[in-house]
């Protein structure tokens, strides 16, 4: 008797959060409003790593290349290190930002520390997804910025391309190109 109570216990909370959720969903909109203006996820609203639905920007537009190229080393995780690679199979730090960029239609210098000279300079406070993040003194590392205080890189002939929090090495500066 008592798991025939227990049974029914179990069915009548699904039930129950069954309903709760059809109400929910059913004073969504069916379908997304259209932006005011394109926008790319900020650092407290992380960019979705899986393939959710990107808003779209100007083919031409910087953040729209940013957005791109944040996806094309997203795209890479797992991609083995290799010292002087710049792709499509294998990437050193500054050889896998340079691959996504050119993909993306943006053209950067091959070095790390190179690439730390162009653009225009953002406060770690300001980072957005697809900024470019340098560490250590001199610039000997790079990644983008994915969001979250979190970076796509190449880091170490120990490790493929991967996902890391920026915490983990020393920030020296970021660009946005």
């Amino acid at each position: 008797m008592r798991n025939r109570v227990s049974a029914m216990a179990t069915r009548a909370s699904i039930v129950a959060a069954s309903a709760a959720a059809a109400a929910a969903f059913a004073v969504l909109p069916t379908q997304p409003p259209a932006p005011a203006a394109p926008t790319v996820p900020g650092p407290t609203a992380p960019a979705p790593i899986a393939s959710a639905p990107i808003t779209l920007l100007s083919a031409t537009s910087p953040a729209a290349n940013r957005s791109s190229a944040m996806r094309n080393a997203l795209s890479k995780v797992g991609a083995p290190y290799r010292y002087g690679s710049a792709g499509p199979n294998a990437f050193d730090c500054s050889g896998l930002v340079s691959w996504a960029f050119k993909i993306a239609g943006t053209s950067l210098p091959r070095s790390s520390r190179a690439m730390s000279t162009v653009g225009k300079a953002v406060s770690k406070s300001d980072l957005q997804p697809g900024d470019l993040v340098f560490f250590y003194k001199p610039v000997s590392h790079v990644g983008i910025y994915i969001g979250d205080g979190k970076i796509v890189h190449a880091s170490s002939r120990k490790s493929p391309v991967k996902v890391s929090d920026m915490g983990r090495m020393p920030f020296t500066t970021a660009r946005r190109v």
